[in-house]
This record gives structure tokens, sequence and C-alpha cells, in this order.
């Protein structure tokens, strides 16, 4: 079986935000106790990425849409720009940069899937606005997403994806063979992972937000500062381990910053 017979996976990171490490990990050695009230913070990077998948059916799908180039503009509104400055990405990390060195423009994707809509997930969306594109969330992301009045809620900017036709599904959702979404909600309403089941790789898990870092996960799987539903969270921390521990699965986290330069990435470095 020659690579085109193949699902094709590549991983392309897409600038690096930074942050307090709370946000991404509710950690108790690393808080503040009595004994040492002024514990030092841990200011981390925070890197983004997102997915290019081809399939041997000939379709092409992509995961996530990354960080804007105008984040200070968009995020300012927010305040979250104090909180997560994209303040390293060299120009061939952004998603525009990374589409022209795929050789793609963006009607040649048939599916951009939206693991959530948060501000660094699906800033970009809009790049597909016009391209014929099938674009997918989850349903109760969908509509949490426009349930309320104003510029943002949260890391839910509101302009990143009003305007679009966002199709929805609904619970576990095989898209194409080898390549289901699965819902792991929790960090928002309707976050979703991805699992490819790969011919030479096995199975790999994206477990976007759902699991920021390898510290996430566990176990015990440890949470967050940025988590709508805790329990929800929780769950789907462990949903995907179940499918973990069945298939023997790589799991890739949303945002580690020693994993994603482990892995194979950036254009032309695909896994099967």
């Amino acid at each position: 079986m020659s690579d085109n017979d193949k699902i094709k996976v590549t991983i392309i990171p897409t600038g690096t935000m930074h942050a307090d490490l709370t946000w991404l990990l509710i950690d108790p050695s690393r808080m503040a106790s009595q004994a040492q009230p002024s514990k030092q913070r841990d200011w981390v990077p925070v890197p983004t990425h997102v997915v290019y998948l081809e399939h041997p059916n000939g379709q092409k799908l992509m995961w996530d849409a990354g960080v804007p180039r105008d984040w200070e503009d968009r995020w300012g509104p927010t305040g979250l720009d104090q909180f997560f400055p994209v303040d390293t990405v060299p120009e061939e990390e952004w998603l525009d940069s990374r589409l022209k060195q795929l050789k793609l423009e963006p009607n040649d994707i048939d599916y951009l899937v939206l693991s959530h809509l948060h501000m660094d997930h699906a800033a970009n969306a809009k790049f597909w606005q016009s391209a014929g594109t099938r674009i997918l969330v989850d349903e109760r992301e969908k509509e949490g997403a426009f349930s309320f009045d104003g510029y943002n809620k949260g890391a839910h900017i509101k302009s990143d994806y009003d305007g679009l036709e966002l199709d929805t599904v609904r619970g576990d959702t095989e898209l194409l063979p080898g390549v289901t979404l699965l819902s792991t909600p929790g960090h928002t309403w309707g976050t979703m992972s991805l699992q490819v089941d790969l011919a030479d790789s096995g199975t790999m898990i994206f477990a976007s937000d759902a699991l920021y870092r390898k510290e996430s996960y566990g176990p015990p799987a440890i949470g967050a500062g940025i988590v709508y539903d805790s329990v929800a969270w929780l769950e789907s921390a462990e949903k995907i381990r179940g499918i973990q521990e069945r298939t023997n699965a790589q799991v890739i986290y949303g945002h580690d910053p020693e994993q994603i330069t482990q892995l194979r990435t950036g254009p032309g470095n695909y896994y099967t």
C-alpha cells in the first residue's frame, strides 16, 4: 500500500502564545501557601497548531484555524491580549503562510473542523467564508457561541465566527472512514477532539483543549483555570483515556510546549 492509499496527517505549528501556567494547570505544588505566600509564578509558552489531513478518498480536512496576525486589535477589547500574548510567531508560522507552504487555497479544503470557537482556535475561520468548505462545530458549541450579546464572552469572540455557515455534529461522529470527531465537552460547551486511525502510526487523538498538556492528562487528570464545566471536563479526559487504552493511541495535547518539539511537524512531515 503506497502513501497515496493511506490517510496522511500533518501537524502544523501556528505560533506560540505565552501565559501564566495557572490558566492551563491547577497544580497544588505551584500554588502559594501560608509557608510560601509569594510562590514564583510560571510564565510558560503556549504553542498552537492545526492539523491538515489528506484522505485517500481525495478529501482534505483542516482541524482548527490558529491564531490571528492582528491578535492585538482583535483580542484587546477582551483584555485577554494581556494574558495570552501571541509574541512568538515567525513569519512562516502564521496560518496564511502555512497554506502557501502546503500549496493550498482555502477552497481546496473540503472540511474545516473547529474543535471549539475560542479565539486561538477559530480566529482564522473566515479564511473559509466564501470557499465552499464545509465548516463543522459541535451543536452545543454553536448554540453557546451565539448565546451572548456584545463583543465576546471570555475567549469566545463573536466576530471570529459570526456570518459563517456552521454545520453541526452531535456526539461522536465518524466524518470519514478512519476519521472520528469525539465529543469531549467541559473546556467549553462543545469542545471536540479528533481521532484518526492511521495505517502505519496507529491511532492518534488530537485532544485540543480537552487536554492542554501532558500534566493535564495525568493520571490523575488535573484541571485548569479555563474550564466551563469541570465535571464534564474530567469525564472527557477519562473518555479519551478509555479510547487511548483500547486503541493504544498517541494523544496529542492542545498546547504542550515539550510534546510539540517531539512530534514530526510542518509541511512534508506527515504521519500515515
